[in-house]
């Protein structure tokens, strides 16, 4: 028989594997990111929330000493050219699996935009240029151990060539050479953004070689086994789900998404009607945890772990996610999003619930919208990597 898993139960097994019950809160970041995978980093201030609302204490201090000090997390551009935070456990596998796909299509993008520029007559000489110049820049940033890339800029007149981006659309714009090929540097695996200019919400980074931020850098990995390896993970973390979520998260094809499943060898099973995947050796019955709440910030985690998300998300979706599928902050009770937060001008957290859910409910939110308050200290924070959602509008209205 196929073995059926409710909602209840994925809502069960998301409280506990995502550690947002009180029993299961972390003692440090770095194992927060490892039981999410990784955590989302487009928005610099997403990555200290959510860790604080799976940690039983925490500051900034903690998050930025595993990120600068310990560096046992490190940011990396991975699936689907988004930032992530992950523990250095994780991030070799994540990086031969979903970063390097990335990279390519990058250097691609631009390999084609510098030709446009008219660095060199032909197809080869653009690429031999471009293999120049990255070796210009890892040079500059060696010798300066870490620079941004508005520093970097003027190192050398090619790194400050500027290149046109979206040509003919409204949003048509130039960007500094410097700044594209550190992107693309990054993606490789080959430099790696350190510590922001200013506070721990600021996105300007500076970069250092990654092997000077971490000895030796990151463990090479075969493709095939990293793909085989994150879809095990994803789905310890994120499953039971179709096998188009593994696919929506990672970025990949669906042949990169069925040969990685194929090696796990997954079960079926039914959740409510629609077909999912689970590791063999995950089928035992997740009892309910006790209740609990969590204010989630904007581009968490959880909620943008899966591309199906009616099973936790109800009807709220217009309200609480952009015109571009980023979710804002999100209140949680029990396993489903019940409603969203912001802040107000004074920094004072407001939070609005979008149906019914009781005293109880009520009560839990509050408290942690307090405890998240007293991390905060008053620091006001701002969309970023996203537009505001409908709810942040209504809030600041």
């Amino acid at each position: 028989m196929v073995r059926r898993i409710d909602v209840a139960e994925r809502r069960a097994r998301l409280a506990l594997r995502h550690r947002l019950t009180k029993d299961t809160r972390a003692d440090d970041p770095t194992d927060v990111a490892r039981s999410m995978l990784a955590l989302h980093g487009s928005d610099p201030s997403s990555v200290y929330v959510g860790a604080w609302a799976r940690m039983k204490d925490g500051c900034v201090a903690d998050v930025e000493r595993a990120l600068y000090e310990d560096r046992s997390l490190i940011r990396f551009m991975g699936m689907r050219r988004t930032v992530f935070v992950a523990s250095l456990d994780i991030a070799p596998m994540l990086q031969a699996a979903c970063s390097h796909p990335v990279a390519a299509r990058e250097r691609r993008l631009l390999l084609r935009m510098l030709a446009e520029t008219g660095v060199a007559s032909d197809a080869a000489g653009t690429a031999a240029w471009l293999a120049e110049t990255e070796e210009v820049a890892l040079r500059a940033l060696k010798e300066r151990g870490e620079a941004t890339a508005t520093e970097m800029a003027g190192d050398d007149p090619r790194l400050s060539l500027e290149l046109l981006m979206a040509p003919g659309k409204s949003y048509e714009s130039k960007q500094r050479l410097a700044s594209r090929l550190l992107l693309l540097l990054a993606a490789e695996g080959r430099v790696v953004r350190a510590r922001p200019r200013g506070s721990w919400t600021s996105h300007q980074y500076r970069w250092a070689h990654l092997t000077d931020w971490i000895s030796g850098g990151l463990a090479d990995w075969d493709v095939q086994d990293a793909e085989t390896e994150v879809a095990r993970h994803w789905l310890r973390v994120f499953g039971p789900a179709p096998a188009d979520d593994l696919r929506w998260w990672a970025g990949w094809t669906k042949t990169q998404t069925k040969r990685a499943l194929t090696e796990l060898h997954p079960v079926e099973v039914d959740l409510d009607g629609t077909p999912g995947l689970v590791l063999p050796d995950d089928l035992a019955e997740t009892p309910a945890p006790e209740p609990w709440a969590a204010l989630l910030p904007s581009l968490d985690s959880t909620p943008m772990g899966w591309q199906n998300r009616g099973w936790f998300l109800g009807e709220h979706g217009p309200r609480l996610f952009d015109r571009t599928g980023n979710i804002g902050p999100s209140l949680w009770w029990n396993g489903r999003i019940v409603g969203g937060w912001t802040q107000s001008g004074d920094g004072e957290i407001v939070c609005r619930f979008l149906e019914d859910v009781g005293a109880d409910a009520r009560d839990a939110v509050a408290i942690e919208a307090e405890r998240l308050a007293s991390r905060l200290g008053g620091v006001r924070l701002t969309a970023r990597a996203r537009r505001r959602t409908q709810l942040e509008e209504e809030l600041a209205g």
